[in-house]
């Protein structure tokens, strides 16, 4: 593999440096490096970040490649600026063996543009009745450290605690879709004045914040760790806070839509705008914000939730729920955290790189644009402004709420273990 000389990049939004990229690794950061012997790739004004890290996100194989493939999914990683995805577990079939997620993992291996670490399903076929072969998918080639009925509750106290205790022994992780299903039976939107004056069905916040409280508290017991996914609330929030400053192990993530999107826009009936957990309130999005800024949510994970165009394109009550997200969440994170001047670049690098994996436990990814470091880097042009434009999407599906919207940034360049997976915003 040939030299690579990234000139002029303002490393984490710092001074400009010269990185030197040798093979797989980075062999120098400094001022005026030599180009001898390199491919050089001017960056000036750019921002150079550690790669991405998605702990969250659905890559449909097996079972629904008409939404999406890894090869597609990872595709749009890399377009995004990710060089590691974790994928969820709710496939056909469901990703509750070592079985299927060694073809996940092994699926990563052939086709991958980015890494692929699969997440197990904490329960057999996500029903929550019965705990899945935690140890075995663990002890797998794919060597999973992550678990979650991502799309599911696992609402059962019971199931959720002997969870808990077992990942404890390996030093694994429960994510948690904090939804208490009978709350939220029926419901089709946030519960407040909007579903109220559109007379459909509310999805209250407690039903999210209740799920949250519950388990914080058996982490607590157990002396294990407890991740919450897609955390969307104000009181969600507060009671993440209460919890970390207790001392419990929990972590949390947010979506970029619910740092940016609010459930004024259901009004339009729009279909695109139909996700789990709902958008919420003003209220609620500003809160999130600050609760990023501050560190008690950890991280931003994108959620991405490809569908085909018969799944959305379709009356409001019927359509799926989901957005896709992988190839604009650097985006909407510079819209609602940099430019309002609540995170530097750092900041970025830390809640989009570092925490996630250090959560997921991503050997090599998340590291510092150092010397002797992986080469798994993001160039990103934070000058650039423009509308997004679905129809160029490296994803199988097209179910974005920001289409014809204008969002700052756009990643250039992608690097995995100093292989260029983008270049020039076009994958190689």
């Amino acid at each position: 593999m040939s030299k690579i000389l990234i000139r002029g990049a303002k490393v984490l939004g710092g001074e400009p440096q010269d990185v030197l990229i040798d093979g797989g690794t980075i062999a120098e950061v400094g001022a005026g490096l030599s180009a001898e012997g390199a491919e050089v790739v001017e960056a000036e004004g750019k921002v150079l970040l550690p790669g991405l890290v998605d702990l969250h996100t659905h890559l449909r194989e097996p079972g629904r490649e008409d939404s999406e493939t890894v090869l597609t999914g990872t595709r749009a990683a890399a377009s995004g600026g990710y060089t590691t995805v974790f994928a969820m577990a709710n496939t056909f079939p469901v990703a509750d063996t070592a079985g299927v997620v060694e073809q996940v993992w092994r699926l990563g291996k052939e086709h991958g543009y980015c890494d692929v670490q699969p997440i197990g399903a904490v329960t057999v076929g996500l029903e929550g009745k019965k705990l899945a072969e935690l140890g075995a998918m663990h002890e797998s080639a794919a060597g999973v450290t992550v678990f979650s009925d991502d799309g599911k509750c696992v609402h059962d106290a019971v199931i959720m605690r002997r969870a808990l205790e077992y990942v404890k022994a390996f030093g694994g992780v429960v994510a948690q879709h904090a939804q208490e299903p009978r709350l939220t039976e029926g419901a089709e939107m946030n519960e407040g004045i909007v579903s109220a004056e559109l007379g459909l069905g509310g999805w209250p916040a407690v039903a999210e914040e209740s799920i949250i409280a519950r388990d914080v508290l058996l982490a607590d017991h157990v002396g294990s760790r407890v991740h919450i996914c897609h955390l969307s609330t104000a009181g969600s929030v507060e009671i993440v806070r209460w919890a970390k400053s207790r001392g419990i192990a929990v972590t949390a993530e947010v979506t970029p839509h619910h740092l940016l999107l609010t459930d004024e826009l259901v009004r339009t009936y729009n279909p695109v705008y139909k996700v789990n957990p709902p958008l919420r309130t003003e209220r609620d999005v500003m809160a999130l914000r600050e609760a990023l800024a501050d560190g008690t949510i950890d991280i931003v994970a994108t959620d991405h939730a490809p569908h085909p165009h018969e799944d959305k394109d379709c009356e409001w009550a019927a359509a799926a729920m989901g957005m896709v997200g992988l190839e604009t969440a650097l985006s909407v994170v510079q819209e609602t955290m940099v430019d309002t001047g609540l995170l530097d670049w750092a900041g970025v690098a830390d809640r989009m790189s570092v925490r996630p994996a250090q959560i997921g436990q991503a050997t090599g990814h998340g590291r510092p644009v150092s010397a002797g470091e992986p080469a798994n880097l993001t160039l990103v042009d934070t000058a650039y402004r423009g509308p997004v434009e679905p129809a160029g999407f490296a994803s199988r599906s097209r179910n974005t709420p920001y289409e014809g919207r204008e969002l700052p940034g756009r990643v250039t360049h992608t690097w995995l273990r100093g292989k260029a997976t983008l270049v020039d915003g076009k994958l190689t």
